[in-house]
């Protein structure tokens, strides 16, 4: 898939992982308003000031989060319980999505790119 914005990335799956998608990247947005939306690696990213934020992506049985090793690290307690990769994270689609969580990542994602001007 070779999406050239956030849009068209969704467009490309099935209705239940399109709508799960959009809730991550609702959440993302309401997070951090003045976040700007693109495309990097093949994968919905979120900027802030020019820099990575937070990324996201949808394989076959999970969506995956990417907020770089930092914002996973702040988190560490509660992402325990999910399968994890070097600054990222796996939300199985049988369970529930963790929105508040993603939104308090995508925050301190945020914050913290404040605090390193």
């Amino acid at each position: 898939m070779s999406a050239k914005t956030i849009d068209e990335y969704i467009a490309g799956f099935p209705e239940e992982v399109r709508e799960r998608l959009g809730q991550v990247r609702n959440t993302i947005v309401k997070a951090v308003p003045a976040a700007e939306e693109a495309i990097s690696y093949g994968m919905p990213a979120f900027k802030l000031n020019k820099k990575p934020l937070i990324y996201f992506a949808a394989f076959k049985n999970h969506i995956g989060v990417y907020a770089t090793p930092t914002g996973h690290e702040a988190f560490k307690a509660e992402l325990a319980k999910y399968k994890q990769g070097k600054g990222s994270v796996q939300f199985p689609f049988d369970q529930v999505l963790p929105l508040d969580l993603i939104a308090r990542m995508s925050k301190f994602r945020a914050e913290e790119q404040g605090k390193k001007r």
